[in-house]
């Protein structure tokens, strides 16, 4: 997946106010055990793939976590706001202990908090990634998730307003805008369970774009034949491939005949026998078609 532009720090202090003051606050950095750490639950990424997990606990054994956890308390411990891929990969390398910063975050500031901070800094799938931005869109218009959908789509219709303006401020951080966000990713939410869940395991989205375009019953298929390594060039070849047997399938079968009796090759290849049986059978033909024909 291709890294994302840098996010502009002046975007991320405007768009998270007291958080943003909150979360770079001075404070003395301090270690916890990893069983008094929890989960955090606004966590966007769904996925955490063992490659990537073992990469990094490999670069945690040599050099240690150079970057401390943000946790905030909770009932019965610390839930992590940022930072779980460290966590985990730490519970690999087998540390007792990790690096952490405690803040005293409410729900809201820790859900922006970890959304941004994940966005910003790791390599999300890219369902999780607009996942990810829907939430941070729903938390800052102050809407339910389903209605913040609703709600891109109507602002690319309506005049700038007070509603634009907090989307410019949310999406210059992370680096594009949300009028291409709206557009071009968005939709990724209505797309079948099968792509989605191989997208989020790692095929690439302008793959899965391809894939989607295809008939429903072939995606399992193609989506094979792109985790074994085919080439963009290959899947289209395949897609086109397997579109043309679809249509062959649905076609009437009166079409069907006329393709085949209207090949000269198929004509001149028949033996003597065979075409006089041609022959006999279209004598037969329904008198609508030899009107038509000008019979």
């Amino acid at each position: 997946m291709t890294r994302k532009r840098p996010p502009r720090r002046e975007g991320l202090d405007e768009l998270l106010g007291q958080t943003a003051d909150l979360v770079k606050a001075p404070v003395m950095e301090q270690t916890l055990p990893v069983d008094r750490l929890q989960s955090g639950t606004a966590q966007p990424r769904r996925a955490f793939g063992d490659a990537g997990l073992e990469s990094l606990a490999a670069s945690i054994r040599a050099q240690g976590i150079l970057q401390p956890l943000l946790v905030r308390p909770v009932q019965g411990g610390y839930e992590i706001v940022a930072g779980e891929r460290r966590w985990r990969a730490a519970q690999l390398v087998g540390l007792a202990e990790v690096p952490v910063i405690i803040r005293h975050l409410d729900d809201q500031q820790a859900r922006v908090a970890a959304l941004l901070e994940n966005l910003q800094r790791e390599n999300l799938n890219t369902v999780d990634e607009v996942d990810a931005k829907l939430d941070l869109v729903a938390s800052v218009l102050n809407l339910p998730r389903e209605a913040a959908r609703a709600r891109l789509m109507q602002l690319l219709r309506e005049e700038p307003g007070q509603d634009h303006t907090t989307l410019e401020a949310v999406f210059t951080a992370l680096g594009e805008t949300w009028q291409s966000f709206t557009k071009n990713k968005l939709r990724i939410l209505k797309w079948p369970p099968v792509v989605l869940e191989a997208v989020r395991m790692g095929l690439p989205f302008t793959l899965g774009v391809m894939i989607v375009g295809a008939p429903g019953e072939h995606h399992a298929a193609l989506i094979a034949l792109a985790q074994a390594g085919a080439s963009r060039l290959e899947i289209q070849k395949e897609i086109r491939r397997l579109s043309r047997g679809q249509e062959e399938t649905h076609m009437p079968d009166a079409l069907r005949v006329a393709r085949v009796l209207g090949s000269a090759r198929f004509l001149n290849n028949l033996q003597p026998a065979a075409r006089k049986a041609v022959d006999r059978w279209l004598a037969k033909m329904p008198d609508a078609v030899r009107e038509a024909l000008g019979d």
